[in-house]
C-alpha cells in the first residue's frame, strides 16, 4: 500500500511538471501568435511555432475548454479564422438577432476562400445541433439565417458540400416535434430551392423531404391556426421539392411512382378540404392576400406548377395518383370536387398532352364498368368536362377509342337496367342496381359523346357518324351488338341510345358539301330507321336530318308551326343561298328518298304533334337549304299529295293524323308560295287559308298543334274552297315558267324493300314474303308493293320431300332472296318482271367495300 502512494504521487509531480512545461511554452506561442493576429499579419515564425507546439496547445485547448472564457481568453485567437468569424455572428442575447457587420466579414471570407464554406457549413451544423439539444431556439434562428445568407451569396463549385450541411440541418429542424422548428427548416429549404446551382450534384436525395412534407401537409395539430400553418409548410416544401428536382437530370426521378404516389395526394387532400364548386380558370389565379394564404389556395398553386412541368412520359404519373385518390376516397360520385381536379389538369397541363388525359380516364372508365352507376356517371361527367377543355388542343390519335368505349358503356348501361344485374343473369348481384341511376349514366355518356364530337374537324365527324351508324342493332340483319340478356327491349333501348348519341354528333354540324355530311352509306340507313313503327325513333332521326341539312341555323325558325301562317314570312329573317353545284347532285341522288320518307312519316298513325312540326322544319329547310326549280316543283307536289293522303278513305288514319296533315300541308304550301314570289300562287293559297279561318280552323296548325285541340268527329265534308287546287297551282307556275308537265303529275311515293325491311321483326319474315310490283306511269315509276304469304316450310316439310324421293322438287320451294344491297324490288320466284341482280350491279355500302 505504502508504496502504491508513493508511485502516485511521482506520477502526479510528473504530470504537473509536464503541464507547467506545456503552459509555459503555450504563452509563449500565443505571444506570437497574438501579436500577429492583432496586426492581421501572420509571420513564418508563428506558423513554426504553430505547427511544432500544436500538441502541446491542443492539449491546452482541452484543459481549457470549460473555463470561463474571460479567463482563458487567449486561446480563442488559436482557434481557426472560419470559426472565430462564425462564432462572432451569434450575439450575447439571441432576442438581437444576427450581428449584421460581422455576418457581412463572413460572407466576405467565404467569398474569397471558398475551399473553407464545407468548413463553415459543418461547423454551423455543429452549433445548431447543439442549440437544438440544448433548446436554445434563438441560436436556432440566427444559424439558419446566416446560412441562407451564404446560400444566396456563393455558387462556387465548392458550395455541394455546404448544401450537404445546410440540408442535414434543415432535416434536423423537420425531425423535431417543435412546429415552429419545422416551418422554419421548411422556408430555408424553400430559399435553398430557388436557387440555380453552377454545378451539377450527383448523390444528392430528397426522398426525405418528399416524405415529411408530405406527412406535414396531413398533419392534424390540435390548434387549428398551427395546424393550418404546418400544412401549407408542407405543401409549400414539396413545391421546393419539384422546382429542385424537375428539370434536373442527375437527380432522382420525381416523376417516379414512389414520389407521385406521396406528392399528389397530399395536395389533393389539402384541395379538398376547401372545396368550392367552380375551379378558377387556366389564368393565374387573382386572389386577395387572406386567399393567397389559405392552404387550398396555395394547394391549387402548387398542383398547377407540377402539372405545367409535367413532359410527355410524365402524364400518366401524375394523373395516375388522382384517380386512385378519387376511388380511395369515394369522390367519383360527388362529381363536384372530380371535375374541379381534371379541370386544374386540362388547365395546366401542355394542350398537345391533353389526350394522354382523355385516354387515362377511358381506361379508368372500363376498369369500372362493374362498379356503381354513380361512379361510373362522375367518370363520364369528367370525360365531359375534359373533352370541352380538350377543344382548344387535340384529342389526338384516340378519337374512335373514345366513342368506342363510350358506347360500349352505353351498351352495358342497358344491359344492366334490364337485367338488374352486373353479369346478365335474371338474378340479382349482391350491388343493387338502380334504374333511374343507369338512366342518368346513360344520359350523361350521350352528352359525353356530343361534347367529344364538338371538338373534332368536319371531317373526323363524318367518320364518328359512320361508325355510330354501324353499331345501332338491326335485328335479323346486322345485329352490331352482341346478344345479351336483355331481349328486344334491350335491341331498341340500345337503338334510341345510339339514335340520341348522333343528335348530339350532328348537333351544330356545318359543311359545304351536302354529298359529304349525308353519303349513301349514313343517309340509307339513317332513313329506314324513319320508318319503324316505334315513334321515339321516328323523331330522333328526323332531328338528325334537321341538324345535318342546316346550314344557315334557320331551324328555329321553323320551330313553331302555328306561326308560320302569315302573310308575309320576310318577318321570320330566313338566310337563303343559291343552291350550290353540289347541292343540286346531292338532290337529284337522294331527293326523292327525302319526299318518300316524309310522305311516309306523315303516314304514320303513331305520329303525333311533335312528329309533323319537325316534318315540316325538314320541309323548310329542303326549301330554303337545298331548293333549285326542280326541287320547288317535287316539293309542291309532294304538299298536294299529303293533301290527298289526308282525304284518302282507304287509309286508316285518325281524325287527329288528317287534320295534321292538312294543317302541314297549308302551313307549308304558305311558305312555299312566298318563296317562289310569283303572285297569282301566293293569292290562291292564302284564299284557300281565308276560307279555313272561317270554316273549317281545324285544318290549320293554329287549332290543331295545341294541346287541347277542338277536332270534329269525322272529315267526311271536306271539299271545294278549303283545299288546294292541283289544277289551278300548275295554272299560275306554268305561266311563270314552271315545268306544267312535271306540276300536273301528281306525286306517288316509291316503294322499295327498304319498306318491308324497316316493318320486319324477324330474318324469317324475308323468307316469307312474296312481293308483287305494279309499275306505273309516273316520271318516278313508282311501284307498288303487295305482300302474300309464301308456303310455309318446316322441318317436316323437307323431311316428307327427301323419304319420297322427291329431290327435285326439293328445290321448288318458293324461297324468297333476301333484299339486294342496292334497295331493287325483288318478285315472286316464276314471275316473268323479276330478275336477279349481277352481283358488279349492287350497290353495298361504302363500309363495306374494301
Amino acid at each position: 500500500m505504502q508504496s502504491q502512494k508513493n508511485h502516485c504521487s511521482v506520477c502526479c509531480t510528473l504530470l504537473f511538471k509536464a503541464i507547467l512545461i506545456a503552459l509555459s511554452v503555450c504563452v509563449c506561442v500565443c505571444v506570437c501568435v497574438c501579436v500577429c493576429v492583432l496586426s492581421e499579419q501572420y509571420c513564418c515564425d508563428c506558423d513554426y511555432l504553430v505547427t511544432t507546439f500544436f500538441p502541446y496547445l491542443a492539449l491546452l485547448s482541452c484543459l481549457c475548454t470549460e473555463l470561463p472564457s474571460r479567463v482563458c481568453g487567449c486561446c480563442g485567437a488559436l482557434r481557426p479564422r472560419y470559426k472565430r468569424l462564425v462564432d462572432n455572428i451569434f450575439p450575447e442575447d439571441p432576442e438581437d438577432g444576427l450581428v449584421k457587420a460581422n455576418m457581412e466579414k463572413l460572407t466576405f471570407y467565404a467569398l474569397s476562400a471558398p475551399e473553407k464554406l464545407d468548413r463553415i457549413g459543418a461547423y454551423l451544423s455543429e452549433r445548431l445541433s447543439r442549440d437544438v439539444a440544448r433548446h436554445r431556439y434563438g441560436y436556432v434562428c440566427i444559424a439558419m439565417e446566416a446560412l441562407d445568407q451564404l446560400l444566396m451569396a456563393c455558387h462556387c463549385q465548392s458550395i455541394n458540400l455546404f448544401v450537404e450541411s445546410f440540408l442535414k440541418m434543415v432535416r434536423k429542424l423537420l425531425e423535431s416535434d417543435k412546429p415552429n422548428l419545422q416551418i422554419l427548416g421548411t422556408n430555408s429549404f424553400v430559399k435553398f430551392a430557388n436557387i440555380e446551382e453552377d454545378t451539377p450534384s450527383y448523390h444528392r436525395s430528397y426522398d426525405f423531404f418528399v416524405s415529411r412534407f408530405s406527412e406535414m401537409c396531413h398533419s392534424s395539430y390540435e390548434d387549428p391556426d398551427i395546424r393550418t400553418k404546418i400544412r401549407m409548410a408542407g405543401i409549400k416544401g414539396l413545391q421546393g421539392v419539384v422546382r429542385k428536382t424537375v428539370n434536373d437530370e442527375l437527380q432522382a426521378n420525381i416523376w417516379d411512382p414512389q414520389h407521385m404516389d406521396k406528392i399528389v395526394p397530399s395536395l389533393l387532400f389539402n384541395l379538398q378540404s376547401g372545396e368550392r364548386t367552380e375551379s378558377r380558370s387556366p389564368s393565374p389565379l387573382q386572389a386577395s392576400e387572406k386567399e393567397k394564404e389559405s392552404p387550398v389556395e396555395l394547394t391549387e398553386r402548387c398542383f398547377r406548377e407540377l402539372l405545367g412541368r409535367a413532359a410527355y412520359g410524365n402524364i400518366k404519373n401524375a394523373v395516375t395518383p388522382v384517380l386512385m385518390h378519387l376511388d380511395n376516397h369515394s369522390l367519383w360520385e360527388g362529381k363536384t370536387f372530380a371535375v374541379r381536379c381534371f379541370k386544374i389538369i386540362m388547365y395546366s397541363i401542355q394542350s398537345q398532352h391533353s389526350h394522354l388525359v382523355i385516354q387515362q380516364l377511358l381506361g379508368h372508365l372500363d376498369a369500372n364498368s362493374k362498379n356503381s352507376a354513380t361512379v361510373r356517371a362522375g367518370i363520364v361527367e369528367v370525360l365531359l368536362e375534359a373533352a370541352a377543355i380538350a377543344a382548344s388542343g387535340s384529342v389526338g390519335p384516340t378519337v374512335l377509342e373514345v366513342f368506342n368505349t363510350l358506347l360500349r358503356q352505353l351498351r352495358l348501361s342497358v344491359d344492366y337496367e334490364l337485367t338488374g344485374s352486373y353479369d346478365g343473369s335474371v338474378n340479382i348481384g349482391t350491388k343493387i342496381i338502380k334504374a333511374h341511376e343507369e338512366r342518368q349514366l346513360q344520359e350523361a355518356v350521350i352528352r359525353t359523346i356530343g361534347s367529344f364530337a364538338n371538338t373534332l374537324p368536319t371531317y373526323q365527324r363524318s367518320e364518328v357518324m359512320l361508325f355510330i351508324m354501324g353499331k345501332i342493332p338491326v335485328p335479323g340483319v346486322h345485329p352490331a351488338l352482341p346478344s345479351t340478356g336483355s331481349g328486344p327491349e334491350g335491341t331498341r333501348m340500345i337503338q334510341v341510345m345510339l339514335l340520341k348519341s348522333l343528335v348530339q354528333v350532328t348537333a351544330g354540324f356545318q359543311t359545304t358539301n351536302m354529298l359529304t355530311a349525308l353519303p349513301s352509306s349514313f343517309l340509307e340507313p339513317l332513313l329506314s330507321f324513319s320508318l319503324t313503327e316505334d315513334p321515339e325513333i321516328r323523331l330522333l332521326v328526323l332531328q338528325i336530318l334537321l341538324s345535318l341539312i342546316d346550314r344557315h341555323d334557320n331551324t328555329p325558325k321553323f320551330s313553331n308551326i302555328r306561326c308560320v301562317i302569315i302573310s308575309d314570312i320576310s318577318v321570320l329573317k330566313l338566310k337563303v343561298d343559291k343552291c350550290s353545284r353540289q347541292d343540286n347532285l346531292f338532290m337529284k341522288k337522294h331527293g326523292q328518298q327525302l319526299y318518300r320518307h316524309i310522305y311516309l312519316g306523315c303516314k304514320e298513325q303513331s305520329s303525333g304533334r311533335q312528329h309533323y312540326e319537325t316534318l315540316f322544319a325538314l320541309l323548310g329547310l329542303l326549301s330554303v337549304e337545298l331548293a333549285n326549280e326542280e326541287v320547288v316543283v317535287d316539293l309542291i307536289r309532294l304538299a298536294l299529295a299529303l293533301q290527298d293522303l289526308a282525304l284518302s278513305t282507304d287509309e286508316a288514319m285518325p281524325v287527329f293524323n288528317r287534320c295534321a296533315v292538312h294543317a302541314l300541308a297549308a302551313a307549308y304550301l304558305n311558305l312555299i308560295c312566298q318563296l317562289t314570289t310569283v303572285p297569282a300562287f301566293c293569292q290562291h293559297i292564302h284564299e284557300v287559308i281565308e276560307v279555313r279561318q272561317k270554316e273549317s280552323p281545324y285544318l290549320l296548325p293554329e287549332d290543331v298543334f295545341i294541346d287541347n285541340p277542338k277536332l270534329p268527329s269525322s272529315l267526311e265534308k271536306v271539299e271545294g274552297e278549303v283545299l288546294f287546287l292541283q289544277s289551278k297551282i300548275t295554272e299560275v307556275l306554268g305561266g311563270s315558267g314552271y315545268n306544267t308537265d312535271r306540276l300536273a303529275t301528281p306525286y306517288v311515293p316509291q316503294y322499295t324493300d327498304e319498306d318491308r325491311l324497316s316493318k320486319r321483326k324477324s330474318i324469317g319474315e324475308t323468307i316469307s314474303l312474296q312481293v308483287e310490283v305494279e309499275s306505273r306511269n309516273s316520271p318516278e315509276k313508282e311501284e307498288v308493293i303487295s305482300w302474300t304469304p309464301a308456303e310455309e316450310i318446316t322441318f317436316e316439310t323437307l323431311k316428307n320431300a327427301i323419304e319420297n324421293d322427291d329431290d327435285d322438287d326439293c328445290f321448288l320451294f318458293p324461297f324468297r332472296p333476301p333484299p339486294s344491297p342496292s334497295g331493287t324490288i325483288s318478285s315472286g320466284y316464276g314471275q316473268s318482271q323479276s330478275r336477279s341482280v349481277p352481283i358488279y350491279e349492287m350497290k353495298f355500302p361504302d363500309l363495306c367495300v374494301y
